[in-house]
């Protein structure tokens, strides 16, 4: 059975019945239908109010094109503990249109370690990502009213930075020109579109603890320079209320069920390997005054989700993990090493080494498919022991949280232990040190180079009161270097930034590293030729 189809094949609980079972009151929790719900204000109050739990973070070796699972590994780990008597939550992210409809699918977990409804979260859900590229384009429209209409910013036309955006994978929309067509449609300049988890507004919403912050966070962004490069905002514009307004049901965590009925929340979506890579921080806030244990995970592979959870979101969220679990395939292991898991297992041991300096208990989770033999998962547990760290086979897609039972229990031990959580860089570091420190601790390369262009705008943002921003990094999520082909552990690389751009309301430097583009486009059989429709409204082919 494919992942839908064990989805479809089970009976869903009313939202209203498992909101009222973990706690929540008709005030805390409105439903959106039958199985889905979104916390009130109040309720996001009460439950940030009262954060006890202990978190777990989940992220990976560096994956294949088809994911290693760590959605799955989240759900079955969070059932495997509800099962065990303990309030587990899982917090996750909502799932792109672009990857559902282009290579990877959805993102609702697999097999019998799924979020349900999968087919609405895959899809609009409750249209959090719609209302994130209303309030990105709604500021994209009010740039060139504003520049119609006198331009009282003196907006210089050929410094406008902030693109358009959509929810969807078309690389058509990468580079265009807009304002064509005679006066009364503007002024023709170049433009482009990103794609939504790209956009700022999306970090913005993700990172924000309430409206107040996230109308502070918004006029902070910078949509472009005057001619004597001066920057002009949302708030100059004033566009940041607005924006708010249309953000505001968006802000508010969704509460959906796990496969065996327990709750968990799904919320924001920013990608790992061209933004930060987490769920939001209010969302796994209000999973902390819920659960005893919340699961999250961090995007791709732990030199992106994780060293951006660890360095950008930890302070937003004003703690650490208890507890991290970095899932391994052989899969992955073998197109590592070119058919040789030992080979490959050199992947895995650079995660390890990055990790183990936050000094947060760590294990090490095989999650488990039905090609892999039991000799293959002894070699990759006898590689972590030598390293000194524990190792679990799981199998969450087959078993849901029954095959996560051994996972629970270490990573209850684990949470037990003594977690410091260092950071790779000190705030009051120069951005080329920071720099530096991720590529050699995170990607286990050389150093960095920095472009003209890099370098000019990491001075501008210093001089123009910009200075000790954490560092996000958008490079590929396909090799620790910035070669998608260099797979394994390469050695001796050193990352070229082509650019770095200000993100004023998210509260950091984007380091642009290779060839990432921050709007992709669909592949040559794209999932979307496999998904249907029937006549009752019953989905077929979302994977």
């Amino acid at each position: 059975m494919t992942n839908l189809e064990i989805a479809q094949s089970v009976k869903l609980r009313r939202i209203a019945e498992i909101a009222e079972e973990c706690g929540l009151s008709e005030t805390d929790c409105e439903p959106l239908g039958n199985y889905k719900g979104k916390l009130t204000y109040e309720g996001m109050d009460r439950l940030r109010s009262q954060q006890h739990g202990n978190l777990i973070l989940v992220t990976a070796l560096t994956p294949t094109a088809a994911g290693e699972g760590k959605t799955t590994t989240c759900v079955g780990l969070a059932q495997a503990l509800n099962r065990a008597g303990r309030r587990a939550v899982p917090a996750l992210r909502e799932p792109a249109l672009g990857p559902v409809f282009g290579i990877k699918g959805g993102a609702a977990g697999g097999g019998y370690s799924q979020v349900l409804p999968m087919e609405d979260i895959n899809l609009f859900f409750t249209g959090d990502f719609p209302a994130i590229c209303a309030a990105h384009n709604l500021l994209s429209a009010m740039i060139d009213a504003s520049i119609m209409h006198g331009n009282p910013h003196g907006l210089d036309v050929r410094n406008i930075s902030w693109p358009r955006t959509i929810d969807m994978n078309d690389r058509a929309l990468r580079s265009i020109v807009v304002g064509l067509g005679g006066l009364s449609n503007g002024y023709p300049r170049q433009d482009g579109f990103v794609v939504a988890p790209a956009s700022e507004v999306m970090a913005v919403l993700c990172l924000s603890k309430s409206i107040d912050e996230l109308k502070s966070r918004l006029g902070n962004i910078i949509v472009g320079l005057t001619p004597d490069k001066r920057a002009v905002t949302a708030r100059d514009l004033n566009a940041s209320s607005a924006m708010a307004a249309l953000l505001r049901d968006a802000i508010r965590p969704n509460l959906v069920q796990t496969m065996e009925g327990g709750p968990a929340f799904v919320h924001g979506g920013p990608f790992g390997n061209i933004a930060h890579g987490c769920s939001s921080v209010i969302a796994t806030q209000c999973a902390l005054g819920l659960a005893d244990y919340v699961v999250t995970e961090a995007g791709f592979g732990a030199d992106l989700g994780a060293e951006k959870f660890m360095n950008i979101v930890t302070h937003e969220l004003g703690r650490s993990p208890n507890a991290i679990v970095l899932v391994v395939t052989v899969r992955a292991l073998e197109h590592h090493g070119d058919g040789d898991i030992v080979a490959g297992f050199d992947n895995v041991r650079k995660h390890i080494s990055h990790l183990q300096m936050y000094e947060v208990p760590m294990t090490v989770a095989i999650n488990e498919f039905h090609t892999d033999s039991k000799e293959q998962h002894e070699r990759i547990s006898d590689l972590c022991q030598s390293l000194g760290v524990s190792c679990v086979t799981s199998s969450p897609w087959l078993r849901g949280g029954d095959g996560c039972v051994d996972l629970a229990e270490q990573v209850v031990d684990l949470c037990t232990r003594p977690s410091v959580s260092k950071r790779l860089y000190e705030p009051t570091d120069t951005e080329e040190a920071k720099l530096n420190s991720i590529v050699k601790h995170a990607y286990g390369g050389e150093c960095v180079e920095i472009s003209n262009a890099a370098a000019k705008h990491m001075a501008w943002a210093e001089s123009n009161g910009f200075p000790d921003l954490p560092i996000c990094v958008a490079k590929t999520q396909y090799s620790l270097s910035a070669d998608p082909k260099l797979k394994g552990a390469p050695k001796g690389f050193k990352i070229k930034l082509r650019d770095v751009t200000l993100s004023a309301g998210a509260g950091f430097l984007v380091a642009h590293a290779g060839d990432i583009l921050l709007m992709p486009g669909l592949g040559r059989s794209a999932a979307a030729e496999r998904i249907d429709i029937d006549g009752t409204g019953k989905i077929s082919g979302l994977f």
